[in-house]
């Protein structure tokens, strides 16, 4: 009698263990297949951002060679460079550009901005890169220095005060151009003025501080890359 009991409680054992493992089996192939399944959304993610990535590389590059062909005569005089890395326009002789301690524009500044600025304005317009322009970024910078400052982050806050009044005056300078007026609705839109004070230095070959070159004007072009990214990568969230 005991042997039938003991076996009827071996039937009912395994008759219970058997659906359990059929339920373990199918949770296994159930995150399989949502593994597989997020596996493929984030191949298909990488490759739209390797698409956003290589169009900007393309539209930086051409962008990049239509500002050179257009501006390269002139830099010289101009005292500008033209950084390809981040699309920066450089102008960086402080003698030209503003007296000491001032935010007024001098008119050697004003100027290279009545050439530059609507020559500028043409290539970003153009159907070519009109789209892909996010940002134009009008960026002062000064020195470390500030004669008669208390401390370092007296002569830093003073010189941020002074470099937000700089753009702020070149902003107002060639929104005002009479070749620009037609376009001031979408320069609105997209040119900012920003005052870095001495956050980005630039040093010399010693790696001190070059206080004169550090003294300087930069437009910058930002392109929609960057949005056109942070948009997938919040999809994917």
């Amino acid at each position: 009698m005991n042997d039938v009991l003991s076996a009827d409680r071996t039937a009912a054992s395994e008759a219970h263990w058997i659906p359990l493992s059929d339920l373990m089996t199918g949770l296994m192939v159930m995150f399989l297949l949502i593994a597989v399944c997020y596996m493929i959304r984030v191949e298909a993610d990488a490759g739209r951002i390797k698409t956003v990535a290589v169009a900007y590389s393309e539209t930086r590059d051409a962008l990049y060679e239509d500002l050179r062909r257009e501006f390269s005569p002139d830099l010289p005089r101009w005292h500008a460079q033209l950084i390809k890395a981040d699309l920066t326009l450089r102008f960086s002789e402080p003698d030209i550009l503003f007296a000491q301690g001032s935010s007024e524009l001098k008119p050697a500044f004003k100027d290279i901005l009545d050439d530059f600025f609507p020559r500028y304005v043409r290539i970003l317009r153009s159907p070519k890169y009109l789209r892909s322009i996010s940002e134009i970024r009008i960026e002062g910078h000064t020195s470390s220095d500030w004669i008669g400052a208390a401390s370092p982050d007296d002569a830093y806050l003073h010189n941020m005060e002074l470099s937000q009044a700089r753009t702020r005056s070149t902003l107002l300078y060639v929104l005002m151009l009479p070749q620009v007026r037609g376009d001031v609705d979408w320069l609105r839109r997209l040119v900012t003025a920003n005052g870095l004070s001495s956050s980005r230095l630039i040093l010399d070959a010693s790696g001190k501080e070059d206080a004169a070159r550090s003294r300087r004007v930069e437009f910058k072009i930002r392109t929609d890359a960057e949005t056109r990214i942070a948009k997938i990568l919040e999809v994917t969230r």
